[in-house]
């Protein structure tokens, strides 16, 4: 990958997730944050605009001829928007509600977008030192003060290997869950609270599947998605249409699943009715 000019950019995306990760760290850490409420609820605290700060002026230094979209930045109409080629898409943390209530569960995201598709994924997780990452065409990779490794989805023979790994929100009703998954006999659940690192989990093999229902926007998925495919599996809507990206005014996501192996045949196991919700 070293000739490949994206290589140089991966560098510089790990080394502006890695430092405002270490920031916001030290931050969760001394409990020194303020918390707010955005027009649509959710929550927004001082530590994602420090974040968002640091991913910025890193990535406006280094690369100021690419444009960025940030969950934490007025990114304009899609007028404005809908020429781009290529851009940055970050979150400067996933997960803010779990900094908030300190389980630890969240992560900086940080993917290149090309041509509306998702071609690097970066995404550091501060408390666990723990740095995701992955290039298209190039595979998915774990780097950590444990390993440093190439990671790949679980495969596994459904429904002959009968226990699957469902990753659920901390906040999410099992049984909910479990409702939309249609003839699973044996299963076990990972409650994590940062979208992006369930989708790091089934990228790792830790977890086979997750489906997210509720408000999210792209930033939530640009990074995982790369990450995912690389390591074998997929990222789609909960009607298995494929996710996009710059192309409409809203930059909302739909409800979606994070789908690892796959040879499993995922329509038949993943069930969601429109107007139903989690």
């Amino acid at each position: 990958m070293a000739d490949d000019p994206r290589h140089s950019l991966l560098e510089i995306a790990k080394k502006a997730a890695i430092k405002a990760g270490e920031v916001v760290l030290s931050i969760y850490d001394s409990g020194d944050f303020t918390a707010y409420e955005k027009a649509d609820d959710s929550p927004v605290t001082s530590a994602d605009y420090k974040a968002n700060e640091i991913i910025l002026e890193i990535l406006q230094r280094e690369t100021p001829h690419i444009p960025i979209m940030s969950e934490e930045s007025n990114n304009g109409d899609l007028n404005h928007r809908k020429d781009w080629q290529q851009y940055w898409l970050i979150d400067p943390i996933d997960g803010t509600q779990e900094f908030i209530a300190r389980s630890g569960d969240f992560a900086v995201n940080i993917a290149l977008i090309e041509n509306n598709q998702p071609v690097l994924g970066v995404i550091y997780w501060p408390p666990g030192e723990t740095l995701y990452y992955a290039s298209k065409g190039y595979g998915a990779f774990k780097s950590s003060p444990l390993e440093n490794k190439q990671i790949h989805v679980r495969q596994f023979d459904y429904p002959q290997e009968d226990v699957v790994m469902i990753a659920i929100s901390r906040r999410q009703s099992r049984e909910k869950v479990m409702s939309r998954m249609s003839d699973i006999r044996t299963y076990q659940t990972l409650p994590l609270g940062s979208c992006s690192l369930k989708a790091c989990f089934i990228a790792e093999g830790k977890a086979d599947v997750f489906m997210r229902i509720g408000v999210t926007g792209e930033w939530d998925t640009g990074a995982s998605q790369c990450i995912v495919e690389e390591a074998g599996g997929n990222i789609v809507s909960v009607d298995f249409t494929p996710l996009t990206y710059n192309q409409r005014d809203s930059t909302e996501n739909p409800n979606f699943v994070v789908l690892g192996d796959r040879q499993v045949d995922w329509q038949n196991i993943v069930k969601y009715e429109l107007g139903t919700d989690i």
